[in-house]
């Protein structure tokens, strides 16, 4: 039950918001200015931490459909030994900026409804925990202190909630909510807004996760009515969870992803991806102009379990090095020519092409690449960041020079590995090599994934994918086709990349398209087209079809 202690001035803010409500629109004050400043930060930390890590399991989501006793034990009995005394929000936020990280996002409240500071609306958060004190405003003085911009995650869908008032606990659905109740829930999310814009200072960031309709849109306004300059990412664009876009988008985005499978900290049969690997999904996202949310989970205790804390220093040596090719970049004109991924500084005209999945690259070896989408100018020069290219330790012999030569098929470069950053002088993480003063070799084509359709023909069933060339370019005799296979698990997404290839398809005023026959079974598919041109290779966004639809 919300307490009577909530101030009159939040109450009455309260009511003057709730007499504003509007339809069920997606409300969107995101400042222009601020969602630049948002996207020149380009990564950042999310933390997920909870009262139920004590367990090892998924973060709220063991509420849903559990038996009356199992509820009891969790909301009664599990915040009674819940005490992170170990938690050290300067530690942590001195290895977020190592890693290259701008700013951090914190779950204040996830699902469950146990809220991590001090709040006077519910008796179910830390203060009433062995712990006692505000953890909330431990990591806020922490965040800002290290220069990083201050994030808050905010589930506004809350299992204690609907536990409390009779309610079966299930994704919400507000059409089963009873008015009265339904005010009650509104009422409590923009009270708990309300607090954490009060009590905290400017907060930077917003993510709002669960809910619909006025359950989040209310705590959207309110906090844009307190913090003008607050920029909302989840409730306001595109966050992809777990994957990445297929293509480029231009609007603003953010991806958020765990090292692992879990959110929250799972001490058991977890499966952590490699350093290399996360820092080939932060290349990629900046690539296609998204910011990254790299997660941790912290152990009960409070302390990030070592297997992150490493992948988190794998990443800052990877980021002492490369860091100017990640922050405050913006897309090329292709993400990438293969497994060269490209991010650009239009203002200086710097590029930076980031060299992945490179075999075993020995110190002090030459390698050859062309960039095909790119031309230099006349103040052109082309460097691998980090190094000097004046020596090669141990090796004096070796020419750490880089070459470049403008050709006619593209920018052809000749550069060596040569810092020693390991002491087996291996790094099997990417190069980047900096290019100044750069300019496009040509305007690329930009291809449209359109919604596929099942259609009959002849007693056969078919997925048609359909797709549109929007801009031409200037490139001619341009090929076209789809790529297609069976949707992966949500998990598995980022670790697949194995596609089935159509013919190349007939053109017919910018439309194309491919059927697919289909049998009886279920499946569900995602899709992409696919442009081709001598000089790239170009793709639009994902989409998926079920046969079962």
């Amino acid at each position: 039950m919300i307490k009577s202690g909530i101030t009159f001035l939040l109450l009455s803010f309260s009511i003057a918001l709730w007499a504003q409500t509007t339809n069920n629109e997606v409300l969107n004050l995101n400042k222009p200015e601020r969602v630049e400043w948002f996207r020149d930060l380009g990564f950042g930390l999310f933390v997920h931490f909870s009262f139920d890590s004590q367990l090892g399991i998924v973060i709220s989501h063991s509420m849903v459909g559990a038996s009356d006793d199992y509820l009891d034990r969790y909301i009664n009995e599990l915040p009674k030994t819940f005490n992170p005394k170990d938690f050290d929000a300067n530690e942590i936020a001195t290895l977020a900026k190592l890693a290259g990280m701008k700013y951090i996002v914190f779950t204040t409240k996830h699902h469950s409804g146990f809220c991590m500071w001090d709040t006077e609306t519910t008796d179910f958060n830390i203060t009433n925990t062995p712990y006692k004190k505000d953890l909330l405003e431990e990591y806020v003085e922490a965040t800002r202190e290290a220069g990083l911009a201050v994030g808050f995650y905010f589930s506004p869908e809350d299992f204690h909630f609907l536990h409390e008032n009779g309610l079966e606990i299930r994704r919400t659905n507000i059409n089963d909510i009873p008015q009265h109740i339904m005010d009650k829930y509104v009422e409590l999310n923009e009270l708990q807004t309300i607090e954490l814009m009060a009590k905290y200072g400017d907060i930077d960031i917003l993510f709002y996760d669960g809910g619909e309709g006025p359950l989040v849109e209310k705590c959207k306004q309110v906090a844009w009515e307190l913090h003008p300059d607050v920029v909302i990412t989840r409730g306001a664009m595109e966050t992809p969870e777990q994957t990445l876009p297929g293509a480029t988008l231009r609007d603003p985005w953010e991806a958020c992803l765990t090292m692992g499978t879990q959110w929250a900290y799972k001490p058991a049969n977890e499966a952590y991806k490699t350093g290399a690997r996360l820092i080939d999904i932060l290349v990629e996202t900046r690539a296609k102009g998204g910011n990254q949310l790299l997660n941790i989970g912290p152990k009960p205790s409070g302390e990030v379990p070592e297997e992150q804390e490493n992948l988190l220093r794998e990443i800052a040596a990877w980021n002492f090095v490369n860091g100017e090719a990640i922050e405050a970049t913006k897309p090329w004109i292709i993400p990438n020519e293969e497994n060269i991924w490209f991010t650009w500084k239009p203002e200086e005209k710097t590029l930076y092409a980031i060299l992945t999945k490179q075999t075993e690259w020995p110190r002090g070896e030459r390698r050859e690449f062309v960039l095909k989408s790119v031309n230099t100018t006349e103040n052109t020069n082309v460097e691998v960041l980090g190094q000097s290219g004046k020596r090669v330790e141990y090796m004096p012999d070796i020419n750490g020079t880089t070459f470049f030569k403008q050709e006619e098929d593209g920018l052809h470069i000749s550069c060596v590995r040569a810092q020693r950053l390991y002491n087996n002088h291996k790094w099997n993480y990417p190069l980047v090599l900096k290019i100044t003063n750069a300019r496009p070799a040509f305007t690329p084509s930009v291809v449209v994934t359109e919604e596929a359709e099942i259609i009959q023909s002849g007693g056969t069933s078919y997925i048609q994918f359909n797709g549109k060339i929007i801009e031409q370019g200037d490139q001619e005799n341009l090929k076209v086709c789809f790529q297609y296979r069976p949707r992966p698990e949500f998990i598995d997404e980022l670790n697949s990349n194995e596609w089935t290839e159509t013919k190349n398809l007939e053109i017919d005023d910018n439309f194309f398209m491919f059927r697919l026959p289909v049998k009886n079974q279920k499946i569900t598919y995602q899709y992409r087209t696919v442009a081709k041109h001598p000089k790239a290779t170009i793709y639009g966004n994902y989409r998926t079809i079920s046969t079962n639809q």
